[in-house]
């Protein structure tokens, strides 16, 4: 039999491990010598769980969606979906369609939740549809006068389009500029420190997609024909039903990283690429750090990297033959948005659910996963309702309720420097200040998790980011993978995706990555299929 391949992969989230899964199921570790290096000690990059007293947060919050099959199935292998109730949907009555022979949740943790999803928009002290919908409960936050002045901005939206030079253009040809000054600039500027205008409407394109007043009015008829809709063919924006791993999206990274190393993954944890070395057109080797500032060197075939890309550039220019300057140029300006969770236990929410649809808690809680806080008088861009996304993250889900408040900053800035302490307090004042908790008596315990690098931005350098991975590409061995590998707002999904496809390209001998780079870029996965 011929030498295995050796693969080093750089990265343990859901690209890398991905991967590393795809090398080596099916008998693969015969044919390949896995590497995985994570800089961490934890698995799932930002789709980890952070476990904290018993409650788990999770990071960015994360449905379990995809348009992609080959995703979904893959999912469901490494966690069946459930075949019956969980807790909460058996207590109040709730209905999914269980998975038949699926394990019960009650029982074991092995297993997959089916979640409804239900999120809303925090504007002015009222809650709004997420994404707008026209609906009666719409109409009346917004009232009558507000109401046609945002139908007539939508209007002459359809008939006078604006050049989609920018994010700014982007919006309004989709809601009216009405619309997006109320839900979107403030938003949008809160989320990346920069006005839409100054932003490419390319990250528009992957992350609202083919959302517009039509796709929404669209969705909303449809609910009122008898047949069953196709999943697929809805917005993922307006996708009402989710899978969740049982204790969080963390929980799958971890089966997927104890399934690795079971089929023969060599995994090490606490390893920083500080250096990538080159020869002949190739990458030859990788150097990384360990926690006691030990360097091991690992030569390799081939090379999946996870890792930022500007980090990445970094490492190679830490070798004896460093990447062009003007290509260093170009990674070193690539911006990153960062951001904080603050958890906090409560005793109870000050906001009531006015809905109809039931929840626990005494009184019930909000049904909301999330709730976007577009309000600009407000910095937590978003709060994530953990009870909701399921009871199992919560110690104790009858009695408190553990939420999440998500504020983007920039690393080493005036917010991201505050202690703890400090970072409670201001969010305890915004949560009073937004009348969603009566004050700090109503708070039991926090926990604060800072993410460096969670979002990648599209301004600066980014519109010469062809010319760079060009370059990289160019090494025939080296295959960029997921959502900082490629500097693109990937999801959960696209970041798989992207390693099945550089898999499949060490396997056949396919010398284009085209494939890889174009996943999340057609037009088809945005609008219709």
């Amino acid at each position: 039999m011929a030498d295995k391949k050796a693969v080093v992969i750089i990265g343990g989230g859901p690209a890398g491990l991905t991967a590393a899964w795809e090398l080596v199921k099916n008998g693969g570790s015969e044919q390949y010598d896995v590497t995985v290096l994570e800089a961490t000690r934890e698995f799932g990059g930002i789709s980890r769980t952070v476990k904290y007293h018993g409650n788990r947060m999770d990071i960015g919050g994360h449905r379990f969606f995809s348009k992609d099959d080959r995703i979904m199935d893959w999912w469901k292998e490494t966690l069946p979906l459930q075949g019956a109730p969980s807790y909460d949907d058996k207590k109040l009555g709730r209905h999914h369609d269980l998975e038949p022979g699926g394990p019960d949740p009650e029982k074991t943790d092995h297993v997959m939740l089916k979640r409804h999803r239900v999120s809303r928009i925090f504007w002015n002290h009222r809650f709004f549809d997420y994404p707008i919908s026209l609906t009666p409960n719409t109409l009346k936050a917004m009232g009558f006068k507000l109401t046609m002045v945002a139908g007539f901005s939508y209007l002459k939206s359809m008939v006078h389009k604006l050049p989609e030079t920018n994010l700014e253009n982007f919006y309004i040809n989709r809601f009216g500029r009405k619309l997006y000054s109320m839900f979107f600039e403030g938003y949008t500027e809160k989320l990346w420190g920069r006005h839409p205008s100054e932003i490419s409407a390319d990250w528009g394109a992957q992350r609202v997609k083919g959302l517009s007043i039509l796709g929404v009015l669209k969705n909303a008829f449809s609910k009122l024909m008898p047949k069953k809709r196709d999943s697929k063919n809805v917005e993922t924006s307006l996708i009402e039903e989710f899978w969740y791993p049982k204790l969080g999206p963390g929980q799958l990274w971890e089966t997927v990283e104890h399934n690795c190393v079971e089929a023969g993954v060599n995994v090490i944890t606490d390893a920083k690429v500080v250096r990538i070395d080159q020869a002949g057109g190739h990458i030859a080797s990788v150097t990384y750090r360990d926690s006691e500032g030990h360097e091991t060197t690992l030569e390799a075939d081939d090379f999946i990297s996870s890792m930022p890309i500007k980090d990445l550039v970094t490492a190679v220019d830490a070798s004896d033959q460093p990447a062009p300057k003007d290509m260093t140029a170009i990674a070193t300006g690539l911006p990153y948005r960062d951001f904080v969770t603050v958890g906090l236990l409560c005793k109870k929410l000050r906001i009531r659910n006015t809905t109809d649809i039931p929840t626990l808690g005494n009184p019930p809680i909000v049904p909301d996963c999330w709730i976007y806080v577009q309000d600009p008088g407000y910095k937590v861009g978003r709060i994530q309702v953990f009870n909701n996304w399921s009871p199992y993250l919560v110690k104790d889900v009858d009695d408190t309720v553990w939420i999440g408040l998500e504020y983007f900053c920039e690393e080493g800035d005036d917010f991201w420097n505050m202690t703890d302490e400090q970072a409670r307090d201001f969010a305890i004042k915004e949560l009073t200040r937004m009348r969603v908790i009566n004050g700090p008596q109503d708070v039991l315990d926090s926990h604060r998790e800072r993410v460096p690098k969670a979002y990648p931005a599209y301004f600066d350098t980014w519109n010469q980011i062809d010319e760079l991975t060009e370059w990289l590409d160019h090494f025939g061995n080296l295959y960029c993978v997921g959502r900082n590998g490629q500097h693109r707002y990937n999801n959960q999904d696209h970041s798989m995706a992207t390693a099945i496809e550089a898999v499949n390209n060490i396997k056949t001998g396919r010398t284009s990555k085209k494939n890889i780079w174009s996943v999340n870029t057609e037009k088809s996965y945005h609008e219709e299929k």
